[in-house]
């Protein structure tokens, strides 16, 4: 028996119900880049350890993560309004928990509780965005979902500055968490509102794979453990034996996904979409690209703040300009995909790649005065390129992707990616502590030379991005598709 594929609301209805997803898209992306900016308050409020630090901001993105997949199979079986809802509830109550923490391990406890209840809404957002578009409608609305997520994710640190300038740091980092309980309360009243409601699947089933998700879970930990902690011992004292475990993991993990699929089970990765070359194309892309991308905020923040001596307000605005250039190049992107297709997408990257290989050489070679102001215009060049690769990239690899599946091929399209910015938190915060730690001279030597090493991370990553873009925009051309 065929599922009816839901009725398409009127043009004014979805305008209100696409400015509730994109609402809630964007306050749990925040929570991801607003924490960043507070990071030596809270290390100093809590005298929270370089280990708490990336647990706090890589925590929240595994268990976001690591909950994408069930949580789009979730809003599939249940209804993307009502999980939505849930999550938006979830993400709520371990905010006020956040924000009240009176340790450092229970604000990291906390952040996995929050990524839960993030990763619940997630997933709708993607949804209910291939339910209520299609063709052109589609590449400009994930266009302006692309656009919030450069917006949030550069906008979050000013935010955070602001509030710690104000309040102070004790109050203020506690206030980053605060600030979403009147916005979470007042979605859930207007996603009740606007939001269309779900039209059941007669062959929905819930099956989750749970198995497959245990061995995920045990590889993305297995990577990240050895780079937490590493600081008091170095690199050489981690426990890098456990990489050998991740790569068990995942050949376990893909030999029970193929195994679940071929006996006609609900699998995390189903053997159709492993088949679907443009999505196994797109989410390589978006794992290495987070993997580079998620982590320049946090070691931006750090190095403005405890390397350079500037105020959390500054570390801010320096990411101001990325929000503003990346949203405006991601805004225009739905416009640009359907000329350029992966191309678009190959050029974003490698302008993001050129704007951190500058604000590397601007680290080595520029007087440490005027570092901050240098960095926001470098910031600028490189959020140009980032606003024409997220939601491009989002758009291509889900593009051959039935409506009904939307869910869950966009909770692995974001696992992925989420996966990826776990581990390179990971590496990135370790490389750029224990880098600091190792080297001579005064802090804002010490901390110049850590930013700088761990910026080529990033660069490494982006170029992964890159080589596997261009492969795929390369592939497209010969076989005549721009799609």
């Amino acid at each position: 028996m065929t599922s009816t594929p839901p009725p398409r609301l009127p043009e004014p209805q979805r305008r209100k119900a696409f400015a509730v997803i994109l609402a809630a898209g964007f306050m749990t992306l925040l929570d991801v880049s607003i924490v960043n900016i507070a990071l030596p308050a809270i290390e100093a409020s809590l005298d929270a350890s370089t280990t708490h630090i990336q647990l706090i901001v890589a925590g929240y993105s595994l268990s976001f993560g690591l909950m994408l997949v069930p949580a789009g199979r979730f809003g599939d079986v249940f209804g993307r309004r009502r999980v939505l809802i849930v999550g938006v509830a979830l993400f709520v109550g371990a905010s006020l928990a956040c924000g009240l923490a009176p340790s450092a391990d229970l604000l990291s406890a906390f952040r996995l509780l929050q990524g839960v209840g993030g990763a619940l809404i997630n997933p709708q957002v993607v949804g209910l965005i291939q339910q209520l578009y299609i063709g052109p409608e589609r590449a400009r609305a994930f266009g302006l979902f692309g656009a919030s997520i450069g917006a949030s994710t550069a906008l979050g640190p000013v935010l955070g500055g602001v509030l710690i300038a104000g309040l102070g740091p004790e109050i203020g980092w506690r206030a980053i968490f605060l600030v979403n309980i009147p916005i979470g309360i007042l979605l859930m009243v207007k996603a009740r509102q606007h939001l269309p409601a779900h039209v059941k699947d007669p062959d929905g089933s819930l099956s989750l794979d749970a198995v497959g998700l245990i061995l995920l879970g045990i590889t993305v930990c297995a990577l990240m453990l050895p780079f937490l902690g590493t600081q008091s011992g170095g690199l050489a004292a981690a426990p890098w034996w456990l990489l050998g475990i991740a790569a068990v993991g995942y050949a376990a993990f893909m030999a029970w996904e193929l195994w679940l699929d071929g006996r006609g089970s609900s699998a995390i990765l189903p053997r159709h979409l492993m088949r679907n070359t443009g999505f196994v194309f797109g989410t390589a892309v978006g794992t290495a690209y987070f993997a580079g991308f998620t982590g320049i905020w946090i070691v931006v923040s750090v190095y403005v703040q405890s390397g350079l001596g500037r105020s959390a307000l500054v570390a801010g605005l320096v990411s101001l300009p990325f929000a503003i250039t990346g949203g405006i190049s991601s805004a225009q992107s739905g416009h640009l995909l359907p000329r350029y297709g992966r191309w678009l997408v190959v050029g974003g990257i490698a302008i993001m790649t050129v704007g951190i290989v500058a604000m590397d050489i601007a680290t080595m070679v520029a007087p440490p005065a005027i570092m901050p102001w240098l960095l926001a215009v470098l910031m600028a060049f490189a959020g140009f390129g980032s606003g024409v690769v997220i939601s491009p990239n989002q758009a291509l690899t889900l593009a051959d992707v039935p409506v009904r599946e939307g869910g869950t091929a966009g909770g692995v399209l974001q696992t992925t990616q989420r996966v990826g910015a776990s581990v390179g938190l990971a590496v990135m915060t370790s490389v750029f502590f224990t880098t600091q730690l190792s080297a001579g001279g005064d802090a804002s030597a010490s901390y110049g030379y850590a930013f700088s090493v761990s910026l080529r991370v990033t660069v490494a990553m982006l170029l992964i991005a890159l080589t596997v873009a261009f492969a795929d925009a390369w592939r497209r051309r010969n076989a005549g598709s721009s799609s």
